[in-house]
């Protein structure tokens, strides 16, 4: 039996959870979870609660249908991705192995709804649940970038700040940060895509993922995340994704 009152979450005491989980329901709108994530993963921070909630989480996911349980798996996938806990260095990937197993399995099963072709955002959020339940490193947390359109990382050679644009505003680098207002004149360098055939591990495996699970678009986007960018400082050409991990690896 778990002794709340000896963990904490991000405004103290985590006696109040249990009774949060036991309350919220499966529509994302139910501002429980709002109360949920702010405690449990507060600014993407994680807590001993955080990970003390993960079995009931796992519960909550069994028990719902594969649409119902969205969020659950949402915030079970931030928790375990999340490399920002101050309050100690708990493995969940070795703690919590069976569930997070089972975690894995869920999201799986909700990725393959047919209602998420219509809702590719929610389909990013639980893509990056799944890469964090499998232990990814970098793109459990980072994979949200997908829907952001875009990634600002350091040029690997002289270290100025580009943004990696790909999606409503084209598919370029460039070093201001304010690149959708029009008119702009900063410079934009095209990126260059991987060619889908010459994609390799990772970006293979989520490249044809994305395709069997219906979402063309994310699978197009993958092809400049896992392509080369020319800095729009520099012009030295640099790896997006090594830049990505670097930054945050």
């Amino acid at each position: 039996m778990t002794d709340w009152s000896r963990l904490h979450h991000a405004y103290g005491t985590a006696e109040d959870v249990p009774g949060l989980l036991a309350a919220v329901g499966p529509d994302a709108q139910d501002p429980g979870w709002t109360k949920l994530w702010s405690r449990l993963c507060h600014q993407g921070t994680v807590y001993s609660a955080s990970y003390a909630a993960l079995p009931a989480l796992t519960a909550m996911a069994r028990q719902w249908s594969a649409v119902d349980r969205r969020m659950t798996l949402c915030l079970a996938g931030s928790i375990v991705a999340s490399t920002d806990q101050p309050y100690g260095d708990e493995d969940p990937q070795v703690t919590y192995a069976s569930q997070i197993s089972e975690l894995a399995q869920l999201t799986d099963e909700a990725l393959q709804d047919p209602g998420l072709a219509d809702d590719p955002t929610y389909y990013v959020h639980l893509l990056a649940a799944l890469l964090s339940f499998q232990g990814v490193e970098v793109w459990g947390e980072q994979f949200d970038g997908l829907n952001d359109e875009e990634y600002e990382v350091p040029c690997p050679t002289c270290s100025t700040e580009n943004f990696i644009a790909f999606g409503e505003y084209g598919f370029f680098s460039t070093t201001d940060s304010m690149y959708m207002k029009s008119p702009t004149s900063a410079r934009q360098v095209p990126l260059q895509p991987q060619a889908p055939a010459a994609l390799e591990g990772l970006a293979q495996r989520l490249h044809s993922r994305t395709l069997a699970d219906g979402q063309p678009d994310i699978a197009r986007k993958l092809t400049y995340v896992f392509g080369s960018a020319q800095c729009a400082e520099c012009d030295a050409v640099f790896s997006v994704e090594e830049a990505i991990v670097a930054q945050w690896g």
